[in-house]
């Protein structure tokens, strides 16, 4: 997983990524600091039906992160693969390394038995929106919540 292209690098978070991913997270709009950041990270890093994804270019810093969640179903075949959550640097944009993580976040979920990928993606995030929609993705419009 470590060498996706010349250009590119994947491979499994570490703890040591906190930092870059908390800055990913923000980019979202999750300001999150990496303290909190690297608690959650170790958490997900031992969890069996969570996997975290980073990338860059050539060997600089981390520039892309994806956290995935594996999902069992008990009704249907076919388990399901959700992202929970995706963000790449504007100054990674266009590079290639979100379709690169995309991919191998789908490599994952079928080594996993997973039949299918799902992503929750805020109508305000249309670039995100034409991400996916270019790698396959239809929208499934009905999604629910409440807060315990």
């Amino acid at each position: 997983m470590n060498a996706v292209a010349n250009r590119l690098y994947l491979r499994l978070a570490r703890p040591g990524d906190a930092d870059a991913i908390a800055g990913l997270m923000t980019l979202l709009g999750y300001p999150v600091e990496a303290g909190e950041t690297a608690g959650r990270l170790e958490r997900l890093l031992r969890h069996p039906d969570a996997a975290v994804l980073v990338g860059g270019l050539e060997d600089g810093p981390v520039q892309g992160c994806l956290a995935l969640h594996f999902i069992p179903q008990l009704g249907l075949a076919g388990d399901f693969c959700r992202i929970a959550y995706f963000s790449v640097a504007p100054a990674a944009q266009g590079q290639g390394l979100g379709r690169a993580l995309e991919a191998e976040a789908t490599r994952l979920a079928q080594q996993r038995g997973c039949d299918r990928i799902e992503v929750h993606s805020h109508e305000r995030r249309h670039g995100a929106h034409v991400f996916y929609r270019r790698r396959g993705y239809e929208e499934s419009p009905r999604y629910l919540i409440r807060r315990p």
